[in-house]
């Protein structure tokens, strides 16, 4: 398998540009990449990467060759699937991505399950909530939650997330209880705002009488991870739009109490990404069938404990 490792690592570089980056990617160091490449060129007898200290740029050779690897790879691993299949025994590694909230709390919980019932698969699961992207990534799966872009990939939705807007009763008692949406601006409230690289703006869309309505919002904090959110609005800082999954065990508990119930947020589409080559592993599929399956009956039951 030598060979196969060696074009894999060749195929991560010129997707990445990135010796040290393809490395990470394949949990090798980036001497060990630089040298399997190396010894692929020299049985190759050409030069696949021209190289300077601030660039790896593939050459026409490396461009040829990247077609033909990626069709060798794709052909073994057609090959070990149609094994898996008869064998019913699906083996590698998985490479998956989620939310920081929903990975934490829905996805991973289910992981130690389907390694027990798969144990000759390996997750490795990223948790960030930057957009990822799928291909250059090397993904196998990645769970998105909300609008999605269009694009070559296959989507498979999950479940709808209930979401709503809520507070620290701290917070109600000092700043009032916003009724509407239109409580919401013209600064008579502080909401708390997650903002991701390239966000130009803060719009909450909310349900209101005439239909979904969006909702210019603004307020003195914001952070690119939710929970960082949820725990200024534990202090009393300000006013939270989140799934309910996220903080059903803060309104169990009353530290967080609904507001503004005449205009909740749409819900939140959870979906599924995933290349289509990637749906006939049997590992892929068995994932994406069995993390739907959990992930709606986890949603569903913190659906109902939205209060009425």
């Amino acid at each position: 398998m030598a060979y196969v490792d060696t074009l894999r690592v060749f195929v991560r570089v010129y997707e990445l540009g990135s010796m040290s980056s393809a490395a990470r990617d394949q949990r090798v160091s980036p001497a060990v990449a630089s040298s399997r490449v190396s010894e692929l060129e020299k049985h190759l007898g050409v030069r696949l990467f021209n190289r300077t200290t601030r660039s790896l740029q593939p050459t026409e050779h490396g461009k040829a060759f990247y077609t033909g690897a990626l069709g060798i790879l794709d052909a073994i691993q057609a090959a070990e699937s149609a094994v898996a299949d008869l064998t019913n025994q699906p083996r590698g590694s998985l490479f998956v991505s989620a939310p920081l909230g929903i990975g934490k709390r829905v996805i991973a919980p289910h992981i130690p399950t389907f390694k027990a019932l798969y144990p000759e698969v390996d997750l490795r699961l990223r948790l960030s909530d930057r957009k990822v992207d799928v291909t250059a990534e090397g993904l196998d799966v990645a769970f998105v939650l909300g609008t999605l872009e269009d694009s070559s990939l296959r989507v498979r939705t999950v479940a709808e997330c209930a979401r709503l807007l809520c507070a620290a009763p701290a917070y109600v008692e000092r700043r009032g209880m916003p009724e509407t949406g239109r409580d919401l601006v013209a600064d008579k409230h502080d909401c708390l705002l997650l903002r991701f690289p390239g966000a130009l703006e803060f719009q909450w869309t909310l349900s209101t009488e005439n239909g979904p309505q969006k909702f210019d919002v603004r307020g003195p904090f914001e952070s690119d991870d939710g929970d960082v959110l949820t725990d200024w609005a534990l202090n009393g800082s300000g006013i939270i739009n989140k799934p309910v999954f996220e903080v059903s065990e803060h309104l169990a508990s009353g530290a967080l109490i609904p507001v503004a119930v005449a205009h909740p947020p749409t819900a939140i589409q959870l979906s599924c990404l995933y290349q289509h080559k990637r749906l006939q592993d049997p590992k892929v599929r068995l994932l994406i069938d069995f993390m739907t399956a959990h992930c709606k009956a986890a949603l569903d039951n913190a659906g109902t404990q939205l209060p009425r």
